[in-house]
């Protein structure tokens, strides 16, 4: 592999077939010798249109900037997440032809939601469609097509200014935060989307659709958020109780409507008119920065100086079980991995007109309603739920990994 004019890594060289490993290694070694001092010009491929852009050359003024993008751009912290996002943005498509601009400054959160979209499809084997600007993504596998719009919740703004979300205190504040407060958020962006009828575009029509949301409301908001979600869009809530021989009993109760304030807002998204034309919403609290920065740990790229310890919790499968399962892991160990799909959830539509056969997603959560309102979900065997990542630079990795009881 090596960088075309445009800077995207494609293949220069197809080795021979060996039977002994050592060989293939060894000859593979020998061209990537030749590749790395060759002329940058014997690997241009003759089909490149444009020239390369710099991701991270301001655009703006620096006040004028996204903060979190300006952490990207320069912190050694982020060094993984801004050498793996290089690569990968060469191959980002930009129908709308204002990516770099809106990265930078207003829509850097909806820009690395769309930019976490398109790392998991290519690593779901998906082949991607971005010729035309709407929906965000038309994929398609051998047996599968379907399109994805891509959806943000942002913070509430009262005269240019952020609004700070409510406080969760007290027990009765943390209820109605998630019974009412971020159901309302989550409906007015999901249901803002309904309205654009993506449904009737000849490029959509006759496949399944989706929204793809995340929850930008507030800092790492996406990490607490998920049962809102699923509250309104399945418009159930549930109580459980547990019997003397610990089986566990799950109640659903069906929600009307959510009320916050003077908003009000009827739940359950998938009984809306023409909800029916959305198959699935799919949401993950990984698409963040964090994430690009584990997975570029993972790759090699950025400073050794920076030390990640990712915790959180994951899917217990005891059918029986109130409780997630916590875990702690070193993100530079040796025994460490992740995928870009990990933790990433799909809601079925029970009511879709295209329904969305599982295999389209494969490693992903899949959730579906029942008549009865219980929910049926599959998942993987290892599955997080929510995660936060702890950074420490700069760091001696080496002596820290030993000092856990790492081989290095």
């Amino acid at each position: 592999m090596a960088r075309d004019r445009k800077l995207r890594f494609r293949a220069v060289n197809i080795m021979d077939f060996y039977t002994n490993p050592d060989k293939a290694i060894e000859h593979l070694e020998r061209e990537m010798d030749i590749a790395a001092v060759a002329d940058p010009d014997n690997h241009h491929q003759g089909d490149e249109r444009g020239r390369p852009v710099d991701f991270y050359e301001y655009s703006r003024r620096r006040d004028q900037l996204h903060p979190d993008f300006i952490k990207l751009a320069e912190e050694e912290t982020y060094s993984p997440a801004r050498q793996i996002i290089e690569p990968m943005m060469r191959w980002y498509e930009d129908p709308d032809g204002n990516f770099i601009e809106q990265f930078q400054t207003t829509g850097f959160d909806q820009r690395i939601w769309e930019l976490y979209l398109f790392a998991t499809f290519v690593e779901m084997g998906l082949k991607l469609d971005r010729s035309n600007p709407i929906p965000d993504f038309q994929c398609s596998s051998f047996m599968d097509e379907f399109s994805v719009e891509a959806v943000t919740v942002g913070p509430t703004m009262e005269a240019g200014r952020i609004v700070p979300q409510p406080p969760l205190v007290s027990s009765e504040e943390s209820q109605a935060f998630w019974k009412n407060y971020m159901p309302i958020k989550f409906g007015s962006a999901l249901y803002s989307k309904l309205c654009k009828k993506y449904w009737t575009r000849s490029n959509v029509a006759g496949a399944p659709f989706l929204l793809a949301v995340e929850d930008f409301s507030a800092p790492a908001s996406m990490t607490y958020t998920k049962s809102a979600l699923e509250r309104y869009l399945f418009g159930y809530d549930y109580e459980w109780e547990k019997g003397t021989d610990g089986t566990l009993k799950i109640m659903p109760h069906r929600i009307k409507e959510h009320i916050w304030g003077k908003k009000r807002i009827p739940s359950g998204f998938f009984r809306l008119p023409e909800s029916e034309n959305v198959s699935a919403v799919i949401f993950s609290n990984s698409g963040t920065i964090s994430k690009f920065n584990r997975m570029g740990v993972l790759g090699g790229f950025g400073s050794d100086r920076v030390l990640m310890v990712r915790e959180g919790t994951r899917v217990n499968h005891d059918p029986n079980a109130d409780k997630p399962i916590g875990f702690r892991q070193v993100v530079n160990a040796p025994d460490y991995s992740e995928r870009w799909v990990e933790g990433l959830h799909v809601y079925h539509n029970p009511n879709a007109v295209h329904k969305l056969r599982e295999k389209a997603l494969p490693n992903a959560a899949h959730f579906y309603l029942q008549d009865d309102g219980q929910v049926v979900a599959r998942t993987p065997d290892w599955h997080p739920l929510s995660s936060t990542t702890l950074y420490f630079s700069p760091v001696d990795v080496k002596a820290a990994l030993e000092e856990l009881g790492y081989e290095t």
